[in-house]
C-alpha cells in the first residue's frame, strides 16, 4: 500500500503543515482519511493501535490525534484517557471517529477525553472543518509545547513507500520527546506469568495472549527457576529495552502473575523471595529516581492443596498469600476477562505511580537547578557587590593618592624653602662681615682724607709729606682691605649665580668639580675655619646629568656632614670645660670628596670622621621625615629628595662606616644616561 501528497495546494509547504497522528486499524479506511487529509494540507502519521500510537507519541508530538473508537487491544477511548493523563500530551485534541449507528459510543468517548465526535459516514468535509476547529481552539500549540513536529520533515515525499504497517515513514532526525531521566512519556506494561495449571479458566495461554491484545508486552515462565533468571540476569545485563533504565530486570518488570497453586513449585515460597527481592531494590537510586517497583498477584481458585473446596481453605490461602508479600490475590473462578480486567488495573495503577515518581524526581531535579541558578545569580550579585567596592576603594585610594603626593610635593616644596631659609642667612652673613669692614675703612679713609686735605685759613693747603706719608700708608691699606671685601662679596655672587644654574632639570654637560666648588662656597658658614674639606678628583670632569645631583644631593650630605660635626664639637664642649666657648671647628673635623668612574658608573663618596649614622638607623635614614637631628632643626626630607634625585638617575646611594670612623655616602650614576636608559628599556 502506497500513500503520498498527490494534490496538495502549492502554497503549502511539508514544514509548515500541521501535523496530525490517524489511528486507524483498516488500511483501506486509513489511506481514504489519509489522501482526504493531505489534500486539504496536512502532514499525516499513521499508527495501526492505540499501542502504536503511544510508542510513536514517544517519538514525536502531533498538533491533533484522530482515532476510530474500534482498535485492536486498547480502544480509542482508553487511548484518549492515556492521552489525558500524560501531563505532556493532555493538551493535545483528539476527534474521535466511529459509526453512526452505535449509540452511546459518543458519549462514552468524550467521556475518555475526546474533544470532538464525528461519524466515518459523515461528509469529508466536515471532518476537515472539525479538525481546523479544534486546531484553532487549541492555538496550534500543542506539539510545539513539548519539542513535537516543529522544524522535522512532514508529509511523504510523492510516490515514497509506506512502511508495511500502513505508518507513515518518520523523520530519521527527530528526536524523541522525553519526561526527565530520559524516559518516555507513554510505554507498554510488562508483564511476567509464572507457574502454568490446567483448567479452562486459568489457562496461562490464553491469559497471555488476552494480556498481549490489551497492549502489554507479557513474558511467561513455568517455574521459579525460569522467573528468577528473568528477575535477576546476569551481571552486566540490564532489563529489555522498553525505554527506561534498569539496575536489574526486576526494575523494567509492573507486575508478575504467580500462580498460587501451581504444581512443581511453592507459590506462597516464591511470592515471600520476589518481596525480599524488590524491597531490596527499592533501596537503589535507580528506583527511587523512576518508579516504583513491581506488583505481585497472586492466582488462587479457593481450592486447597489436597482438592477440597471450602472458604476457610480459601481464605487461609489469601492470607498466607498477603503475609508473603502478595499485592492482590484473585480467582479465576470469575472468568478470564474478570482475572484480565483485575491486572489490568493494577498495571495501570503502577503506570501512574511510575508517572508521578518520575514527575517527583524531574520537579526535584528542576528545583535543584533553580537553587542552583539561584545560588550563582547570588553568587554573581555579590562578586558584582564587591566588583563596586573595590572600584569604589580604588577610586578613593587613587584619590587619596593623589592628594598624599600633592602634600609630599609642598612637604618637598616646604624643605626646599627651609633649605633655602638657611643658605640666604648663611649667604647675608657671608656677606655682612666684608660690608662690615668695609664700612669701617671707609670712615677711615675719609678721616685722613680730611686731614691731608684741610688748608690753612685764607690759603692753598699746605701738605707735610713727612707727616702725611704715614697716613697715606694706612689709607691704602685700608683701601686693599675694602678691596678684598669686596671681591669676597662678588666671589659669593658668581657662586650664587653657578649654583641657581644647577637648580636646572634638564640633562646636560656638568663640570663635576667645578659644581662641588661652589655648593661648599655657599656652605661656607657650616663649614667654618676648621673644618677641613679634602678633595680627591679621580673622574672625569665632565658628567652628563641633572644638574641637581650636584645642588640638592651634595649639599645635603655635605651640610648633615657639617652638622653631624659641629653638634659633635658642641657635645665634646660641654663635657670639657676647658674647651670653653672655643669654635666647634677647631676640634679638627674632616670631610672627603673622592670622585671615581669605572665601568660606565661614575661614583661620589662623601665621607667625615663624625659619630656616623648607628647601623640600626641605616635602614630608614633615607625616609621621609626621619632625621638624626634635634626637634626643630631639620625637616627629614633631605636625604629623602636626595635619593629620589639618585632614583631618577638610574642610580643608587648607600650609607657605611668611612675608615676614620664617621659616616660615607657613596652615590652612584651611569656615566652615559642615554646608553643605561636604552639598556634599561631593552
Amino acid at each position: 500500500m502506497t500513500g503520498g501528497i498527490t494534490d496538495r495546494p502549492s502554497g503549502i509547504q511539508p514544514s509548515a503543515a500541521p501535523r496530525l497522528l490517524l489511528v486507524e486499524d483498516s488500511d483501506t479506511q486509513a489511506l481514504q482519511i489519509r489522501r482526504v487529509l493531505e489534500r486539504h494540507g496536512f502532514a499525516v502519521d499513521r499508527a495501526a493501535s492505540a499501542e502504536a500510537a503511544l510508542e510513536r507519541l514517544n517519538e514525536q508530538l502531533p498538533e491533533l490525534v484522530v482515532s476510530d473508537y474500534h482498535l485492536p487491544g486498547m480502544n480509542g477511548g482508553e487511548l484518549a484517557r492515556e492521552l489525558r493523563l500524560n501531563v505532556r500530551t493532555r493538551s493535545i485534541p483528539v476527534l474521535m471517529l466511529t459509526e453512526a449507528s452505535e449509540p452511546g459510543l459518543e458519549r462514552e468517548g468524550l467521556e475518555s477525553g475526546a474533544d470532538a465526535y464525528v461519524p466515518k459516514s459523515a461528509d469529508q468535509e466536515l471532518i476537515v472543518l472539525r479538525i481546523r476547529a479544534l486546531l484553532r481552539q487549541s492555538g496550534g500549540q500543542s506539539g510545539s509545547q513539548s519539542g513535537g513536529y516543529a522544524g522535522s520533515q512532514a508529509g511523504q515525499v510523492a510516490g515514497q513507500g509506506e512502511p508495511a504497517d500502513g505508518s507513515a515513514a518518520r523523520p530519521a532526525s527527530a528526536a524523541a520527546p522525553t519526561f526527565g531521566h530520559g524516559v518516555g512519556m507513554f510505554r507498554r506494561g510488562r508483564i511476567l506469568l509464572v507457574g502454568e495449571r490446567s483448567g479452562p479458566g486459568a489457562d496461562e495461554g490464553s491469559l497471555a495472549a488476552l494480556l498481549a491484545r490489551d497492549g502489554h508486552l507479557v513474558e511467561t515462565a513455568a517455574g521459579p527457576e525460569q522467573a528468577r533468571a528473568l528477575l535477576q540476569p546476569p551481571r552486566g545485563q540490564g532489563a529489555p529495552d522498553d525505554g527506561r533504565p534498569a539496575d536489574t530486570a526486576s526494575e523494567g518488570l509492573d507486575c508478575v502473575v504467580v500462580d498460587l497453586l501451581a504444581e512443581g513449585f511453592d507459590g506462597i515460597a516464591f511470592c515471600a523471595w520476589m518481596d525480599a527481592t524488590r524491597q531490596t531494590a527499592l533501596t537503589s537510586d535507580t528506583m527511587r529516581a523512576h518508579g516504583t517497583s513491581f506488583r505481585i498477584l497472586g492466582l488462587g481458585d479457593g481450592s486447597s492443596e489436597n482438592g477440597a473446596t471450602s472458604a476457610g481453605a480459601a481464605e487461609s490461602l489469601t492470607a498466607r498469600a498477603y503475609a508473603a508479600g502478595v499485592d492482590d490475590v484473585v480467582s479465576d473462578v470469575a472468568g478470564l476477562e474478570a482475572v484480565g480486567l483485575r491486572i489490568r488495573a493494577v498495571v495501570r495503577r503502577k503506570l501512574l505511580q511510575d508517572e508521578t515518581a518520575r514527575i517527583e524526581a524531574d520537579m526535584r531535579e528542576r528545583q535543584a537547578a533553580f537553587e542552583r541558578a539561584r545560588g550563582e545569580a547570588a553568587d554573581n550579585a555579590a562578586k558584582a557587590a564587591l566588583a563596586e567596592a573595590l572600584a569604589q576603594a580604588n577610586a578613593e585610594l587613587a584619590d587619596a593618592n593623589a592628594r598624599l603626593r600633592e602634600a609630599q610635593g609642598k612637604l618637598v616644596q616646604a624643605a626646599k624653602m627651609a633649605s633655602l631659609g638657611e643658605l640666604v642667612a648663611g649667604i647675608a652673613h657671608e656677606i655682612n662681615n666684608p660690608l662690615a669692614f668695609i664700612l669701617a675703612h671707609q670712615g677711615t679713609v675719609e678721616r685722613l682724607l680730611d686731614q691731608l686735605g684741610t688748608a690753612p685759613s685764607g690759603g692753598p693747603p699746605a701738605i707735610d709729606w713727612a707727616e702725611a706719608a704715614p697716613k697715606l700708608a694706612r689709607a691704602r691699606q685700608r683701601v686693599g682691605s675694602m678691596s678684598l671685601g669686596l671681591k669676597r662679596i662678588q666671589n659669593l655672587v658668581l657662586n650664587l649665580r653657578k649654583f641657581s644654574r644647577l637648580d636646572e632639570s634638564e640633562q646636560q654637560s656638568v663640570d663635576v668639580p667645578d659644581a662641588i666648588e661652589t655648593v661648599l662656597a655657599l656652605l661656607t658658614h657650616k663649614l667654618g675655619s676648621g673644618i677641613t674639606v679634602e678633595r680627591v678628583y679621580d673622574a672625569p670632569r665632565e658628567l652628563m646629568c641633572q644638574p641637581a645631583l650636584l645642588n640638592q644631593v651634595i649639599m645635603n650630605i655635605v651640610g648633615n656632614a657639617a652638622d653631624a660635626l659641629n653638634a659633635e664639637a658642641d657635645r665634646v664642649a660641654g663635657q670639657d670645660p676647658a674647651n670653653g666657648t672655643q669654635n666647634p671647628s677647631s676640634a679638627g673635623g674632616r670631610i672627603e670628596i673622592r670622585t671615581s668612574a669605572a665601568d660606565g658608573l661614575y661614583a661620589i663618596a662623601i665621607e667625615d670622621n663624625g659619630p656616623g649614622v648607628p647601623e640600626a638607623l641605616r635602614e630608614r635614614i633615607f625616609e621621609p621625615f626621619f632625621t638624626t637631628k634635634p626637634v626643630g632643626s631639620g625637616t627629614g626630607l633631605g636625604l629623602a629628595i636626595a635619593y629620589s634625585v639618585v632614583q631618577a638617575h638610574s642610580g643608587a646611594i648607600t650609607i657605611d662606616t668611612a675608615p676614620a670612623g664617621g659616616a660615607r655616602f657613596t652615590v652612584v650614576v651611569p656615566q652615559h644616561p642615554v646608553a643605561a636608559a636604552i639598556a634599561v628599556l631593552s
